[in-house]
């Protein structure tokens, strides 16, 4: 468990051209990256999607920045509301954008400005399967994920679904960026592990920073 490593300083572990690990990257601000999570919650809370073939998505989301995205029997979409409520999605926090943008430029794409802000939040047993981001408009801007809470295992692989894998454990603080010839390739994560976790309890979330438009 990286954590039990919490006096080492953050470092770069790289998965393949243009895409990067920066392990224990945002650990520092770990507390207050969770509180602004709670507080966007407060105004649009946590709610497990449903996708346009009908299945209950096991990872429940909200969002954050100008646009949100969002699936439901249409497809998969970002939109200035939410589609459920009709409210405009709360604001991106300083916090969320700086930690985005340094990270993305530590990484080598500068000039990044995230639009969106994706909020997953898993509880033991939830589950991203792989999946490519391409709902945005922009394919030069990386994507940028950022994990807190409990442990997962992340799954990075190639440009079809059936390609090969690697296998890493994600932990609180690390940030996974990708783009350039990594931009589409398959992701997601395996079943979350029970587990109590210090700051999150029994929960891992992430946030997943795009440019929409």
């Amino acid at each position: 468990m990286l954590d039990l490593f919490s006096e080492d300083s953050p470092w770069q572990e790289p998965l393949a051209e243009g895409a990067v690990i920066l392990r224990l990257r945002a650990r520092d601000i770990a507390e207050r990256l969770y509180q602004e999570i709670l507080c966007i919650a407060d105004q649009n809370p946590f709610v497990h999607r449903i996708t346009p073939g009908g299945h209950r998505m096991s990872v429940a989301m909200t969002n954050c920045g100008d646009l949100g995205w969002s699936t439901d029997s249409r497809g998969y979409q970002y939109s200035e509301r939410d589609t459920q409520n009709g409210r405009a999605w709360p604001a991106m926090p300083t916090l969320f954008r700086h930690l985005a943008q340094e990270t993305a430029r530590e990484a080598g794409f500068t000039d990044f400005n995230p639009d969106a802000c994706l909020i997953n939040r898993y509880e033991p047993g939830a589950k991203l399967t792989l999946h490519q981001d391409k709902d945005e408009k922009d394919m030069r801007q990386p994507i940028v994920s950022v994990s807190l809470g409990l442990p997962a295992v992340f799954q990075f692989g190639g440009f079809e679904r059936g390609d090969a894998t690697q296998r890493v454990l994600l932990e609180q603080g690390d940030v996974v960026v990708w783009g350039g010839p990594s931009r589409l390739r398959y992701h997601g994560i395996l079943p979350l592990k029970p587990g109590v976790h210090p700051l999150t309890g029994a929960f891992r979330y992430n946030l997943t920073f795009r440019r929409a438009h």
